[in-house]
């Protein structure tokens, strides 16, 4: 270990450690709001990377399926709530929003898939046709469950995950892919060292998105909702916010999250149908650094999960991922040690 192939591992850490931020920023999103460990987040991002390397090689990506399949669920099931619930009227609005605006992605996608298309066309359409997905899982799955405990829709998540895996390697099959480079060339820091384009965009686009995380959560109307929702339901319910709302909003903002990050990933990882699982775990620890409650503990526990990503692949390549999921045991110590310990409430109010 010599200080200039620390420096090279710590560039490669920080370039880890931001795909790890976006994706711990959108799994502490869906959580604080609806209390749902949203597992299938990296499948999300794997489909991303996956439909992208299938613009690029002028095939239709099965995504479309996937969402034309996901919106038609989603239509029955709020048609059906609506009718139980005696509020017919408002089935013509539930059929625009859930069966027809996820479609327009679909229609997008479709007209791309043909030679000569822009890569950035490409990449938007890409980013757009898997948007719609967390939110169309949501209304199927956990909307109906929503009152349920945390065990409970940890579980149902994890059944999801798995589903999702399995259509992935239906639809894209076992073989890897990897797209295009978004940056070209370099840049020299000095004494023959540099830093690729890539990441510099990975870095580079995790801090400008964690930017205007920030700026949405405390300028607009709609993150001041995600805000109330997170910090108090029952108070986000009696001044007029509906959770039901937020946690599509949420839904919908970790799912562009996570095409995000399958389109800055694809062209440095060649990406399989299940290697979501491993990006989300691993942004999972940082979460649980964070408490899955503090943006800014979960950012600098993404870092910290990149770096030590980079340094344990130098010292042992086959037992990184262990010594990445054993900073779990130290940060769960130390947080039982420090928390206030008490009875839970079966009735709480929220519920």
């Amino acid at each position: 270990m010599t200080w200039d192939v620390a420096l090279i591992l710590g560039i490669d850490g920080l370039a880890n450690g931001a795909v790890y931020l976006l994706a711990g920023l959108g799994l502490v999103l869906i959580f604080s709001v609806t209390r749902v460990v949203f597992v299938p987040f990296g499948d999300i991002a794997a489909f991303a990377a996956l439909t992208l390397a299938a613009f690029e090689t002028g095939r239709l990506p099965p995504t479309i399926g996937l969402v034309m399949v996901l919106a038609a669920l989603a239509t029955l099931t709020e048609v059906g709530s609506l009718l139980r619930r005696g509020e017919g009227r408002k089935i013509p609005k539930a059929i625009l929003a859930w069966g027809v605006l996820p479609l327009l992605p679909c229609l997008l996608a479709w007209a791309t898939s043909r030679p000569g298309i822009p890569s950035a066309v490409q990449i938007a359409v890409t980013v757009l046709l898997v948007v719609p997905i967390a939110p169309l899982l949501a209304r199927v799955v956990f909307q109906p469950i929503a009152d349920a405990s945390v065990l409970v829709l940890l579980i149902v998540s994890l059944a999801l995950h798995f589903l999702l895996s399995g259509l992935g390697l239906l639809f894209f099959g076992p073989e890897g892919s990897r797209t295009q480079p978004l940056a070209s060339g370099s840049i020299a820091l000095g004494d023959g060292f540099s830093v690729s384009g890539q990441v510099v965009l990975m870095v580079g686009a995790a801090i400008v998105l964690s930017g205007l995380f920030f700026l949405v959560f405390e300028r607009t109307v709609a993150g001041k909702a995600l805000r109330a929702t997170a910090v108090n339901r029952v108070g986000a319910r009696l001044v007029g916010i509906r959770p039901a709302r937020t946690a599509l909003l949420a839904y919908g903002s970790a799912s562009l999250l996570a095409g995000l990050i399958g389109v800055l990933i694809a062209p440095v990882t060649t990406m399989y149908y299940d290697s979501g699982f491993i990006i989300g775990l691993k942004a999972f620890v940082a979460a649980i650094i964070g408490g899955l409650v503090s943006y800014p503990m979960t950012a600098i526990g993404a870092l910290a999960v990149g770096v030590v990503e980079s340094f344990a692949s130098f010292w042992s390549g086959a037992l990184k991922d262990v010594i990445v999921f054993s900073l779990l045991i130290p940060v769960l110590m130390l947080r039982s040690f420090l928390s206030v310990h008490s009875e839970e409430e079966e009735d709480e109010v929220d519920q």
